[in-house]
């Protein structure tokens, strides 16, 4: 009997020629096409497959585990990779991967494959995962396969044998750059791209307005949050209220596409060790990230804020280098929700242009005691008191002055 292999796969070129150079090793391949929120015509691709020698095709939508599960927990940590990358294609990858296994365990297998290339960090998240969810998975990686890297040197290699056998592909030799697209981003790289230099053309985004072409008017919205969670938006300018995990979120990501919210062009430092530059389009988490950091400013207590700010660059890493199901994640997000406990609250903000800020906030939960902060009255705080605090915090000051 033929072994059976679930491959994931996208319906574009490297995985409809990595389908059949399966079929051709004589494996029984399923194909898993997960939904995470990119453009993608998922039917013609399933239909593609089948044509290619599939021997069934699972596509599942993931969209709103992918909202509630990933993008919201990394938004209660503020995680944000390097202090500019909100780690959309990080996000998803653990999420894909584990429905990857789920779907081989559905039929009976251990065999997985997928078409991530040896360069790049995708790998690592999904093998991380397979690995951490099934330890005895058997991992196809073709593009660190021996097998396939003789047969296969690159673009140009994939496009001929593709036309050989008669699989349809809308590729082209040239290729200015590729993309990874799902709800909370899309990214740019490669091609082009790889020149640090090149400045990206107009046309090649996708999610998002030119602030310069946005409109001239500001979009006034509400944003509620509980246990640090995204519950309502409203705007108040298109008098509008959407709940939901998934459907607010939509909905930010559409307010903040046409107000020309989200860009981001950065050099990052991959895991496995080498510099990649990256251009981002990420509007519904940029603005729920201004959002989030703002509630907590008003009522998370200082001592615990500090220390989530010392823990946030860790689980970013974490995320962006494929441990989401690791141990360590699991404890650190522990104490991440431990900290939610009482961000609730209400966030104002005003989208203009290319920008999100915050302009008020409330919360019954809020720390901020106006009369205390108040330059006009006393309140209940002897500002006297300030005298000896400050000699007690300079005394180590005043002694090592003296060497």
């Amino acid at each position: 009997m033929k072994k059976k292999v679930v491959l994931a796969y996208s319906g574009g070129l490297d995985t409809s020629v990595i389908l059949k150079w399966l079929i051709e090793k004589d494996y029984e391949v399923v194909c898993y096409m997960a939904d995470v929120g990119q453009e993608e015509n998922f039917e013609k691709a399933k239909n593609k497959a089948i044509a290619i020698g599939a021997s069934k095709v699972y596509i599942e939508d993931l969209k709103e585990e992918f909202v509630k599960d990933y993008i919201f927990q990394a938004l209660k940590a503020n995680a944000v990779y390097e202090g500019k990358y909100l780690l959309g294609t990080s996000l998803a990858r653990p999420l894909i991967a584990k429905k990857h296994i789920e779907i081989a365990k559905l039929e009976g297998t251990n065999l997985v494959a997928h078409g991530a290339t040896g360069k790049g960090n995708d790998q690592v998240r999904f093998e991380m995962t397979f690995m951490k969810l099934m330890p005895n998975v058997e991992i196809i990686s073709p593009w660190k396969s021996p097998d396939f890297l003789a047969d296969f040197e690159g673009r140009s290699d994939l496009i001929n044998y593709a036309k050989e056998k008669g699989i349809p592909i809308e590729s082209t030799f040239e290729k200015p750059y590729s993309m990874d697209d799902n709800l909370m981003h899309i990214s740019y790289e490669a091609g082009q791209l790889e020149n640090p230099g090149f400045e990206p053309k107009e046309d090649m985004f996708k999610k998002t307005t030119s602030p310069k072409d946005a409109p001239d008017k500001e979009t006034k919205i509400m944003i509620e949050f509980k246990k640090g969670i995204p519950v309502k938006v409203e705007n108040m300018t298109g008098n509008k209220t959407t709940e939901g995990s998934l459907e607010l979120f939509q909905y930010l990501n559409e307010l903040g596409s046409t107000n020309g919210i989200g860009r981001m062009d950065l050099v990052e430092n991959r895991f496995v060790g080498m510099k990649s530059r990256g251009v981002y389009e990420t509007p519904a988490g940029t603005i729920l990230l201004k959002a989030h950091l703002d509630i907590e400013g008003l009522v998370l207590d200082k001592e615990v804020a500090h220390l989530k700010d010392m823990l946030m660059p860790k689980i970013a890493e974490l995320i962006y280098n494929g441990f989401w199901f690791s141990p360590e994640m699991e404890f650190l997000m522990a104490a991440i929700d431990k900290s939610q406990e009482n961000v609730d609250g209400k966030v104002y903000m005003t989208l203009y242009k290319g920008n999100a800020y915050v302009t008020a906030r409330e919360s019954e939960k809020s720390l901020y005691d106006e009369d205390i902060a108040s330059m006009d009255k006393a309140g209940n705080y002897d500002q006297t008191d300030a005298k000896g605090f400050i000699k007690l915090n300079a005394l180590r000051l005043k002694l090592g002055g003296k060497s």
